[in-house]
């Protein structure tokens, strides 16, 4: 955030009433706040091409530009300072379309001192906390590639972090998530970025392969080791040596190669299947499963000392519904990815699809979403991707009932902002306080629409 060297925050107020702004002014100033007025929202980019804020207050009513027509200049003009816009009772449903477009929040006139000072420390922490986090990211990624690997979220950066740390080392790492997490992603961010990077990047799903297959794999046979086994085969570890050996789906691995595998950890020899000479090797390994390893030693199917020798380091990758904050940016990295590769000219999203995106639970994860995108790029015929362009699995009933009866008709966002409200309550149980938590709202403003849409 750009701060004056005092560090006293900047709020820019702009308003067309001179006595609600100077009213404005004196409560703010009395705050410890830095207040710069401005009397409409055509003086707002002048002024920033000469001044540094913290923080814009934008009236929505304005005689020459009004707040919605200045917002939409500020984010075209590529400024992120947030904004939080002044509007009278009965505009509130204009102030929940400037949020859509981008306002941090809005408060109703007569305004109250003390829910607007509320509005603006959360305002500022927000801001603070994600300058911070571009600043790690940026910091980490002078001596760490994160090679596609896509995430803002608080728990995102903590994995970045925990990463950046351990891939220059020869630790052992067990990568943990569901399916379609981007485990394999990860693992591949960790060789290129240690000291075997320009060694060999071996990998094997496990779960792919039946037993006498995967031990034939990892370790390779001689000439008549099994029926067809015609000759001398490296297996993945060997083919390994100097570089990394990635195993996914560790989980599904038998005991007895379990034990083979706890061997080649602790010793770094194996013998490869019918044969004699005790071949060594060095190789960072690296492990991945969806499975709970823990419950698995347990029941008996999986042996503990392997399992610590496998977590040195352990990284768990959050599915995507715990990282709603990182759909937006990863819906736009595969937007563009296949809109090149299918020659599509499509510039972005229809506002409701990312609120769509939002709020699916993706019980696929990345992996689910990735080709959600791809599908409705191949079907998408406009510059935007609509709706229409999803699988109907994404839609609510409602939202499917009304796209069906119009379809030649865009979702209006007071249809979108009743369904994200509808949808949230039913995943909360409920449960009003934490639904306004993920909506992002006061509670009482969404008792207010609770009222308003009649659930």
């Amino acid at each position: 955030m750009k701060r004056n060297r005092d560090d006293t925050p900047t709020i820019l107020l702009v308003d067309d009433d001179q006595a609600h702004r100077l009213m404005l002014t004196a409560n703010l100033s009395a705050h410890g706040y830095r207040v710069e007025q401005l009397a409409d929202g055509d003086e707002v980019l002048p002024f920033l091409a000469e001044h540094s804020v913290d923080l814009i207050v934008l009236d929505m009513k304005m005689e020459r530009l009004d707040g919605l027509a200045t917002l939409s200049l500020l984010l075209q003009a590529g400024h992120d300072t947030p904004v939080i816009m002044l509007t009278a009772f009965s505009s509130v449903e204009s102030a929940v379309e400037a949020m859509k477009k981008g306002a941090f929040d809005y408060i109703a006139k007569p305004v109250d001192i003390d829910e607007l000072q509320v509005l603006i420390d959360r305002a500022l922490s927000f801001t603070a906390m994600s300058e911070e986090n571009r600043s790690l990211k940026t910091r980490l990624g002078e001596r760490f590639s994160f090679n596609n690997i896509v995430g803002n979220s608080p728990a995102m950066q903590e994995m970045f972090a925990t990463l950046a740390m351990v891939a220059p080392s020869d630790a052992t790492v067990l990568i943990t998530g569901e399916s379609g997490t981007g485990k394999e992603l990860v693992a591949n961010a960790l060789h290129q970025n240690s000291l075997r990077r320009d060694a060999p990047f071996i990998t094997l799903n496990c779960a792919a392969l039946n037993e006498n297959l995967l031990e034939s794999e990892l370790f390779g046979h001689e000439a008549g080791a099994f029926t067809g086994a015609s000759g001398r085969r490296r297996g993945r570890f060997e083919r390994a040596h100097g570089g990394t050996l990635f195993l996914d789906e560790i989980g599904d691995m038998s005991l007895p190669i379990q034990a083979k595998i706890l061997r080649v950890l602790q010793e770094g020899e194996f013998e490869r299947l019918g044969g004699t000479e005790t071949i060594k090797v060095d190789v960072r390994l690296l492990a991945a499963t969806h499975k709970d390893l823990q419950a698995m030693i347990e029941a008996g199917t999986f042996r503990q000392d392997l399992y610590f020798r496998l977590s040195v380091v352990p990284v768990n990758l959050p599915p995507l519904r715990e990282r709603s904050l990182d759909i937006p940016e990863l819906a736009n990295l595969f937007l563009h990815r296949y809109a090149r590769k299918n020659q599509k000219d499509i510039k972005g999203f229809h506002p409701e699809v990312i609120n769509l995106l939002i709020h699916y639970e993706w019980p696929g994860n990345i992996r689910e979403l990735e080709n959600t995108i791809e599908r409705a790029v191949i079907l998408c015929h406009g510059e935007q991707i609509t709706p229409h362009d999803l699988p109907s699995h994404l839609l609510s009933k409602e939202v499917r009932e009304f796209g069906s009866d119009t379809p030649d008709k865009t979702f209006t966002l007071r249809d979108m902002e009743r369904e994200m409200i509808r949808s949230t309550l039913e995943k909360t149980g409920n449960n009003k306080s934490r639904t306004a938590k993920i909506l992002g709202v006061a509670r009482q403003t969404l008792l207010n629409k609770i009222k308003e849409y009649g659930f």
